[in-house]
């Protein structure tokens, strides 16, 4: 393959030049008829995009394989780089060895068929192709088109009403338009080249959400797919003022019931401080009981050492 290239190089060089590379100044004062003109070099860059899945088919030359010398893909991949070669001697190469293969049509034209195309297969497709008279280069940028996961609802936020469209994980990202103006936000994330779109649109108080809608517009698509926001189920609006006051009510219950539980302990508290400050009381009205006996005692006792 390399060996046809370089015979193929020479060739060119030693084609004689007959015109100069500016219009108008030829240094040539004549020409043998016998001249040749310069080979033809055609060069071309192009972007395509196709459909996630789908088979491709990729194009460098018009040319039948029996005008042909040879052709090279040289393939730039995010993650590798690889080439497809063929001969009209014959001679194949194949280093990508992924199901990527040259084939030709019925009219005997040559392509690259890459099936089911996928995120691995975007990058820069080079395609050189030789054949009598001239060559053709072609660089062809391959993107994947993957259409986004759209989903819409309705939430609450701050007392408001906000409507939500988001399209997940599409490539390249979509576009959201509302069928209302208002004060809307958009955010676009992107993760490992595939894009989601998230709009919000606040809604004034009183604003009716009917014939609310969003409109998602990607290139997958042929026509925008239109969806209506609405609350997701299970959640209900007419439910949020009732679970507020059952809220209320069963906190204003729990400090009522705080609030008799201090008073029961408080009132508790009181009444053993009363029930041990009585005994006390008690022994200060014996004591002087006590010492009466005993002065009586004392007197009597006297008396009686006096008798004796």
């Amino acid at each position: 393959m390399r060996a046809v290239m370089w015979i193929y190089a020479a060739f060119v060089l030693l084609l004689p030049e007959a015109w100069s590379l500016n219009p108008g100044t030829n240094q040539s004062t004549s020409v043998s008829p016998s001249t040749s003109p310069p080979p033809i070099k055609i060069i071309v860059v192009r972007h395509s995009a196709f459909n996630l899945g789908s088979d491709v088919n990729l194009t460098c030359s018009n040319k039948t394989w029996s005008e042909m010398i040879f052709v090279i893909w040289t393939i730039n991949l995010k993650s590798r780089d690889c080439r497809i070669g063929f001969s009209n001697e014959n001679q194949k190469e194949d280093s990508c060895n992924d199901g990527k293969s040259l084939r030709n049509t019925s009219r005997s034209q040559s392509y690259l068929h890459i099936p089911k195309i996928s995120n691995d297969d975007e990058g820069i497709y080079k395609c050189e192709s030789v054949y009598s008279g001239g060559s053709e280069s072609y660089e062809i940028n391959v993107a994947i088109t993957v259409p986004p996961t759209i989903s819409a609802w309705l939430e609450r936020k701050d007392n408001k009403i906000v409507a939500v469209c988001r399209a997940d994980k599409g490539k390249p990202a979509a576009n959201i338009s509302w069928s209302r103006t208002g004060n809307s936000s958009e955010t676009l994330l992107d993760s490992n080249g595939f894009f989601t779109v998230e709009s919000r649109l606040e809604l004034l108080g009183g604003m009716d959400t009917k014939n609310l809608s969003c409109a998602f517009r990607h290139p997958y698509w042929r026509e925008d797919k239109v969806l209506v926001p609405e609350f997701r189920k299970g959640y209900n609006p007419l439910l949020f003022i009732p679970f507020v006051v059952v809220v209320i009510v069963f906190m204003v219950g729990i400090l009522i019931l705080a609030q008799k539980k201090l008073m029961h302990r408080r009132c508790q508290q009181s009444n053993t401080s009363l029930s041990k400050s009585a005994p006390t009381e008690d022994v200060e009205e014996v004591e002087p009981y006590a010492s009466y006996v005993q002065r009586v005692n004392s007197i009597y006792n006297s008396s009686a050492d006096l008798f004796t």
